[in-house]
């Protein structure tokens, strides 16, 4: 079963102990806000990299021809 990136990010946001208001908060944004990008589930590249950064992890996107392997 796939995880969306919401779900990833709350088992993360679990894991280090914190709650969505506290990472709200180290973005900058308000609380209602980051529920708000949570749920529509839309999160655009740039946001998925500040939320990682916030998080102490590494958010990596890539495509993989599926023939060869590449990572691209």
């Amino acid at each position: 079963m796939d995880l969306s990136n919401t779900d990833k990010i709350e088992i993360i946001i679990e894991k280090r102990g914190i709650t969505k208001t506290e990472l709200a908060n180290r973005l900058g944004i308000s609380k209602q806000n980051l529920y708000k990008k949570l749920h529509s589930r839309k999160l655009p590249e740039s946001e998925l990299r500040r939320i990682a950064e916030e998080l102490n992890c590494t958010y990596e996107s890539s495509f993989t021809l599926n023939d060869t392997g590449e990572k691209i």
